[in-house]
């Protein structure tokens, strides 16, 4: 009988523990991969390879401990590359994960442009929105700011942010650029003296505006709180997310490190008036952006930890002209380039303007403490997001990203076979396919025509037989293998037959959209009304005047 007993006691003790166990991992399952996940996509702007601490421990400049605290707790991407080495074309080929010469943005769009990313094209926000995802975007836009081309019609719930870069318009405080910016308030000879074309000068007209889904809500901005104001939207979109049980993207386009630079400084710093030379205020900057980056992951720790995935990347290298307000590109300074004259990072397609500073982060998921050597770019976000949540992209188009899932979770080595880096400014005709990466050998078939520290471009040339480099054995791109030698036959003739069956894949895809990139000077988000602004179709009214901050109203953005 007391045999019994004790087996009828042992027996209801294991049932209960397998009852509390099959409990415990019920409850588990809420955070499991079983659940849809959320996506924080940050994208910094201009950002050197180099700025990244951790890809040059050696240097111990200490500017990013966020960022290298989300590299020893993720994965580092050592050969991840921008789709472009600009703004717009680099942003259209992330959301579509497809090359310039198939979604149409192959250069910048600007103040007055009256269109942007073709609406025949389809972005990732679109379909994780469609598929029951909050989406919302904080921070620069630059794929068109006028009706249908505005980020709220492009798969995002929620917008705040600069309709294109911070340096296209004037601010009441400028920032740290090269050459120095006046004030919006100062129009006169000077002012109009420095007025040049996008991202070259100046902007004396037009303030620079903030916008809020489709209201412009300060105009002049105020770029030294621009980084408080993205950090408490983003926060509250990360807190928000979980009383609403609903899965979610966001997409945090920054303005660093793109000048002007407006980062807290020392008070004894001085103003960038009165020296815009001085060379703290790149180091300051970069850690205002690491410690934006750590806000957010924090937030998102404390929320919806393992269930989040956090991308950090950049959309270019840094912008060389701008030079000590320009980042570092670490080893690859593009020597070939340098010693000719001329820049060899944004704009260009040498490693600087093309390799970013990428981490991933997914406690539980991504592998803690790794690197990865694959050869990935930002195009690879649109397929491995949409595979990460289950959902299926358009059948009717090609894509060129490719889906990065085994390389983020799995610890996989292989990426793309072949990548190929557009013409995005310098020398060539933009959006041209003519520098391609394949394994450890780049060959450029042009160079040249970019504008360096100091206002020296170096010719344009073309070349054929192309250059090729080996990045393995040189990272700096200084000495290009002889034409002669076995490796570089064998090399050429890979290279020049996949650019061929590209190109000819690109020629004949019906899917291929071309971006209008006219310009009116009545789609400026708000401009001077001396000016005469005037709505284009199928915009809505009047956006107001430049100093619509100060008289508190809201306007509709056309």
């Amino acid at each position: 009988m007391a045999g019994a007993l004790s087996q009828f006691l042992l027996t209801g003790m294991l049932l209960c523990g397998l009852l509390l166990h099959a409990l415990s991992q019920h409850g588990a399952s809420n955070d499991s991969p079983s659940k849809r996940p959320n996506f924080i996509i940050i994208l910094a702007d201009d950002i050197g390879w180099g700025d990244l601490d951790a890809n040059q421990p050696e240097v111990k400049a200490n500017n990013t401990p966020h960022l290298n605290l989300m590299a020893e707790q993720g994965l580092r991407l050592t050969d991840f590359h921008s789709p472009a080495s600009t703004c717009s074309p680099s942003r259209a080929a992330i959301l579509t994960g497809r090359y310039g010469l198939r979604n149409g943005v192959t250069h910048n769009f600007a103040v007055r442009s009256v269109a942007g990313l073709p609406l025949s094209e389809v972005t990732f926000p679109q379909l994780l929105q469609k598929a029951g995802y909050y989406t919302a975007v904080i921070g620069k836009w630059h794929l068109g700011h006028n009706g249908p081309y505005s980020p709220i019609n492009r798969g995002f719930n929620y917008y705040l942010g600069i309709p294109y870069s911070n340096d296209m318009g004037c601010t009441d405080i400028p920032g740290y650029n090269l050459p120095q910016c006046l004030p919006c308030d100062a129009f006169g000879p000077q002012v109009f003296r420095l007025k040049r074309s996008v991202h070259e000068g100046c902007y004396s007209k037009v303030g620079l505006p903030l916008v809020e889904n489709s209201s412009i809500v300060a105009q002049p901005l105020d770029l030294w709180t621009l980084t408080e104001q993205y950090k408490s939207a983003a926060t509250r979109i990360i807190h928000n997310a979980r009383e609403r049980g609903q899965p979610y993207l966001l997409y945090i386009a920054l303005a660093h490190m793109h000048v002007p630079l407006a980062p807290p400084l020392p008070a004894d710093a001085p103003t960038a008036t009165h020296h815009p030379n001085d060379d703290r205020v790149y180091g300051a900057s970069l850690r205002e952006m690491d410690s934006l980056v750590g806000a957010i992951k924090s937030a998102s720790d404390d929320t919806d930890k393992n269930n989040t995935l956090i991308w950090f990347t950049g959309d270019n290298g840094p912008w060389e002209q701008k030079c000590q307000y320009a980042g570092s590109v670490g080893p690859f300074k593009g020597k070939w380039q340098a010693s000719r004259g001329g820049g060899s990072s944004k704009r260009t397609t040498w490693e600087g303007g093309h390799r970013v500073p990428t981490v991933a982060y997914w406690p539980g998921r991504i592998p803690a403490n790794t690197n990865s050597s694959a050869l990935l770019s930002g195009m690879d976000i649109f397929p491995t997001l949409l595979s990460l949540a289950g959902v299926t992209p358009p059948s009717d188009r090609r894509y060129d990203g490719i889906d990065a899932t085994n390389v983020l979770l799995r610890g996989e080595q292989t990426g793309h076979e072949f990548l190929f880096h557009p013409n995005s400014g310098a020398a060539g005709q933009f959006g041209d396919l003519q520098t391609v990466r394949s394994g450890k050998h780049k060959a450029f078939y042009i160079t040249g025509a970019a504008e360096s520290c100091g206002g020296a471009t170096g010719k344009q040339q073309l070349h054929d037989p192309p250059l090729i480099f080996d990045l393995e054995h040189d990272a700096a791109e200084e000495t290009p293998l002889e034409a002669r030698t076995p490796e570089y036959q064998v090399v050429a003739e890979r290279i020049a037959r996949r650019r061929e069956e590209l190109l000819w894949d690109i020629a004949t895809d019906q899917s291929v959209s071309t971006a209008d990139y006219s310009m009116d000077e009545s789609a400026e988000p708000c401009c001077d009304p001396r000016q005469g602004c005037l709505p284009l179709p199928p915009a809505g009214p009047g956006m107001g005047t430049r100093r619509q901050k100060r008289s508190h109203k809201r306007a509709k953005v056309k």
